[in-house]
């Protein structure tokens, strides 16, 4: 059985309980704090569990010619990438506002720490859980680091191999038994072909002690809520108010109406997956009473009669007999009473059959 940890105060995942479902915000409020307020607030009444952000601290994250590099993408926001990134970068300050307004708004408050120095910071401000983000899944040092924190986390997966995940697990779990990874793959926006949702049941058997999840980057909900389907306990996705809005990530990222549909979807899914327990069901039994066959006398049957199989038949039939399954039981046995041809033959009037007809 999937291990279960407490993710959020409050909030389990894992074995039987919800999925937990991250709207992702990332950098996608286009560096306005009021749009991100706007975002948290948008992830809340959707239905989501936590809004995420992406903290770093450029320096540590970035060397100084990555930050210089000339950056001419359409989705720029400065000449540099250097100037593009500390456009999108709230400061710590900031974040504590943004953490309050969560609070306030009732969802849970967290970010992907991009580094070292991210996630210290992260630390101090007492978040839930800390994401570690495919770019930083191989980054081992980083890793240990975090899991010695002692905060549950969540471990995305792209572009790593499964020899990478083993590692990864090892080290995390050396410090840490709070911990969730995410089937991933880091492409915007991602291609079905391109999805592999077949590796979550892969993670299942490799890693049987945790649970596993799904951070989705491709267009709509449908491989998400298949996700879930699947035993995904946490799903992850890029929300934006605006598809059109500059910036990389808004092309695979959902709208108000796309998160709420695909919240609805896995509550819908969750409900239907069931207790894999195969049985009749009270919702069966308007059908099974209208519909349901049972045994029927091909012939006339005399009292004393041992019955054959070539005096028997299946029919809808009122009332009820011997259900259909019991037939070949009826074989050998004799009547206790003249059955008509046609007529239903009903368990009392079976010498030594004792089973009653299911309801």
């Amino acid at each position: 059985m999937p291990l279960q940890f407490e993710l959020c105060p409050g909030r389990m995942i894992g074995d039987s309980h919800p999925c937990f479902i991250i709207a992702e915000i990332g950098q996608n409020h286009q560096g306005d704090i009021e749009i991100a307020k706007k975002m948290i607030k948008m992830a809340k009444d959707c239905g989501a569990d936590c809004a995420k952000f992406q903290k770093s601290e450029l320096e540590y994250k970035f060397n100084k010619r990555a930050l210089e590099r000339p950056y001419t993408s359409k989705h720029s926001w400065g000449k540099t990438y250097g100037e593009h990134k500390r456009h999108l970068e709230f400061s710590h300050k900031q974040y504590k506002e943004l953490q309050k307004y969560a609070e306030e708004v009732g969802i849970f408050f967290t970010a992907s720490g991009m580094d070292e120095m991210a996630v210290d910071f992260l630390h101090e401000l007492n978040v839930p859980f800390f994401k570690v983000g495919s770019g930083d899944t191989n980054n081992f040092p980083y890793l240990e680091k975090t899991a010695k924190k002692g905060r549950p986390m969540v471990v995305s997966s792209g572009m790593q191999s499964m020899e990478t995940m083993r590692r990864v697990y090892k080290t995390v779990k050396e410090h840490n038994q709070n911990f969730t990874i995410l089937q991933c793959t880091s492409a915007y926006p991602l291609e079905a072909e391109d999805v592999n949702l077949r590796v979550i049941t892969e993670y299942q058997k490799e890693f049987p002690d945790i649970p596993i999840g799904y951070s989705g980057h491709e267009s709509g909900i449908s491989i998400s809520v298949a996700a879930v389907a699947l035993g995904a306990k946490v799903i992850e996705r890029h929300i934006t108010l605006d598809k059109t809005w500059k910036g990389s990530d808004h092309a695979a990222s959902l709208e108000p109406s796309e998160l709420t549909e695909l919240v609805r979807s896995i509550r819908l899914v969750e409900r239907a997956m069931g207790s894999g327990l195969k049985n009749m069901l009270p919702c069966e039994k308007p059908c099974h009473d209208k519909l349901g066959k049972s045994v029927v006398a091909k012939v006339k049957i005399p009292r004393g009669t041992v019955l054959t199989l070539d005096m028997l038949t299946v029919k809808v039939a009122e009332p009820m007999g011997v259900v259909a399954e019991d037939i070949f039981q009826l074989v050998g046995k004799s009547v206790t009473e003249d059955v008509e041809q046609d007529e239903s033959v009903v368990p009392d009037v079976v010498d030594s059959y004792g089973k009653k007809a299911k309801c």
